[in-house]
């Protein structure tokens, strides 16, 4: 498990994103878990600045459910890679309508 500022990612990555979220029960006690979020990158904006944030994108149920992440912020935990598959552009939009599976990589 890496911490996300010593990680390289990448467009094609599988990942599990660890976010921090807030909530209020009934009585109005905040709670924090941790909910994570498991997809593949399709873009990475701004390389290592402070504002540098990665898309990712999951199928839900049939429906594609895609998350901007900001690489810096303090709600995300951690970036976990899972697999890592073969591309050849640095954004991914294609995979919108792309109903073939990509052909994975060794994560090392």
């Amino acid at each position: 498990m890496a911490d996300k500022k010593s990680l390289e990612i990448k467009p094609g990555m599988t990942v599990k994103v660890y976010e921090k979220i807030k909530e209020k029960n009934a009585k109005g006690e905040e709670k924090e878990r941790v909910q994570i979020f498991e997809g593949i990158i399709i873009a990475k904006k701004h390389k290592n600045e402070i504002g540098a944030t990665i898309t990712v994108r999951k199928i839900s149920d049939g429906v594609g459910v895609e998350k901007i992440f900001p690489l810096h912020s303090p709600v995300i935990e951690k970036i976990v890679p899972v697999k890592q598959a073969r591309v050849r552009q640095a954004k991914l939009g294609y995979l919108k309508s792309y109903k073939k599976r990509l052909k994975e990589k060794k994560v090392s």
